[in-house]
């Protein structure tokens, strides 16, 4: 299944298809017309990925509903459905369910300990440029950190990243009328933007560095790209969202110590000894933690438990 999952990815944005026609999201014969081999141009077009859900289909034996439902929103706890809407498909949830998809893209795919995904070779490929033409786009997530973006509508190569202010590593599902789920996996950050159409653009990328922004004035540390290496004090969470077990790296000589503090601002966990940290016993939610040497704040991060 994910082969043939992947196969479709493959084909969807550089089918060859004439982008700049009326309306993209035409599924009808009349609406798609070649100009190049498939392969040979990238255009975002919306009509190849509706017109390949019946190979979806075929390859799951099931319909796209019910095959999310066992394959992703059970396992999650995700909620949602999709319906057609004119040409398209879309998928109608809550922003707590799309943070958990975020949550999901974040931890490569595995949930609770259970590998939704199993091909790493996919799972790799859907988060890293998949085509020469548009440095930005992998399988249907938009990549920032490139050194160039192509935007739907134009054949023109922008240079930079599609969003400055976030961190280079950051991947983005970005969705019809400005919705976002924004994963950045250095930062331990999911962001989710969903309401009513939020950009005039058919690709909402102005409005999701412009949120990106405002995280950053006022997050302890900021994720612009150009600001996106570390300080040398500053030690690797792993892995982060956490479910039971965190690693503390730093020199057994420095010490550093580290100090977690829940949303009240309460210290709820704290150790001077590096290496494995058992935070099993810590209810699902979102910390502050501290890495000091002796009072002085050295770093601060942003830490998810699962």
């Amino acid at each position: 299944e994910e082969q043939k999952i992947r196969i479709i990815h493959q084909l969807t944005m550089s089918t060859g298809l004439n982008d700049a026609v009326p309306d993209n999201h035409c599924t009808f014969d009349t609406c798609l017309v070649c100009l190049a081999e498939p392969g040979t141009r990238w255009a975002y077009h919306n009509a190849p990925y509706t017109l390949l859900e019946p190979l979806l289909n075929a390859a799951t034996g099931v319909s796209v509903n019910s095959y999310t439902q066992t394959r992703l929103k059970i396992p999650t706890g995700m909620t949602g459905f999709w319906q057609t809407v004119g040409y398209d498909n879309v998928f109608f949830s809550k922003a707590r369910s799309m943070a958990r998809f975020g949550l999901l893209a974040q931890n490569r795919f595995v949930w609770n300990g259970n590998a939704l995904l199993t091909d790493t070779n996919y799972i790799n490929a859907l988060t890293n440029t998949s085509q020469n033409f548009n440095l930005s786009y992998g399988y249907l997530w938009w990549l920032n950190g490139k050194p160039s973006y192509m935007l739907p509508g134009y054949q023109l190569v922008i240079p930079g990243p599609i969003a400055p202010h976030a961190p280079a590593d950051m991947f983005s599902g970005i969705g019809k009328n400005g919705q976002l789920v924004s994963v950045s996996r250095s930062a331990g950050l999911v962001m989710v933007r969903m309401g009513n159409d939020g950009s005039a653009s058919e690709v909402a990328t102005v409005l999701l560095d412009r949120i990106w922004e405002k995280l950053n004035a006022i997050m302890c540390t900021t994720t612009r790209t150009e600001k996106n290496e570390p300080p040398v004090s500053c030690f690797p969470l792993m892995p982060n969202p956490v479910k039971d077990k965190l690693f503390f790296q730093a020199p057994e000589t420095s010490g550093i110590s580290i100090r977690l503090y829940d949303i009240f601002g309460r210290v709820v966990y704290s150790s001077f000894a590096p290496g494995w940290q058992d935070l099993s016993s810590l209810p699902s939610g979102i910390y502050t933690l501290l890495s000091l040497r002796g009072n002085q704040v050295l770093c601060r991060y942003r830490l998810v438990k699962e």
